[in-house]
């Protein structure tokens, strides 16, 4: 099944939110929770906020499917029962898969910068461009370093609109097949 257009670039728009999230998520609580290691809450605290890695990557599994219909491996760890808090929180603290994928999810922050500007440069771009005999009139538009204030340049603003939002079409689903292969190679990385 192919993605589409607008498809691509809602999910190239959830890239960047949740990026954002899972970066901020991670500095503030692990910042935090390292900070309060001291006390007897600070412990639980990080092992708790590492459990949120498995919510997080079956998330992601789950909207690369949905948007990129790119299928991923399972993600299942499963954690220690049965033993004390303690011994849990020794254990989830010496996983490297914990660590591991706290990077990994820190990391789609700057992949989620790189998909706003394409959004910018393969949704905004081309709609500004394609509106230009409509908005010249009200707006100071400039094409390079051309200032568009006639109509016939106007005209030539929507075509080279035109030409772009055809690149764009067909840029858009690779660039999303791209994100979602982020997703697969982190869940790789993490099974083994």
């Amino acid at each position: 099944m192919k993605s589409g257009f607008i498809q691509n670039g809602y999910f190239l728009l959830l890239t960047f939110v949740t990026g954002l999230f899972y970066f901020c998520f991670y500095m503030v609580a692990l910042s935090f929770s390292l900070s309060l290691s001291f006390t007897v809450i600070g412990i639980p605290l990080v092992t708790h906020v590492l459990r949120t890695t498995t919510t997080f990557i079956q998330f992601e599994r789950t909207q690369t499917k949905i948007y990129t219909d790119i299928t991923t491996d399972v993600y299942d760890r499963k954690g220690a029962t049965g033993s004390s808090v303690w011994a849990q929180a020794k254990a989830e603290l010496r996983d490297r898969r914990n660590w591991s994928a706290v990077f990994w999810l820190m990391q789609k922050f700057a992949i989620g910068l790189i998909s706003l500007v394409s959004v910018a440069v393969l949704y905004v771009a081309p709609l500004a461009l394609l509106l230009a005999p409509l908005l010249y009139r009200y707006i100071d538009m400039y094409l390079i370093f051309m200032q568009v204030d006639t109509l016939a340049k106007a005209l030539i603003m929507m075509a080279v609109g035109l030409m772009l939002a055809a690149i764009s079409f067909m840029l858009s689903g690779r660039l999303a097949k791209i994100m979602g292969g982020y997703t697969r190679s982190m869940i790789r990385q993490l099974n083994r």
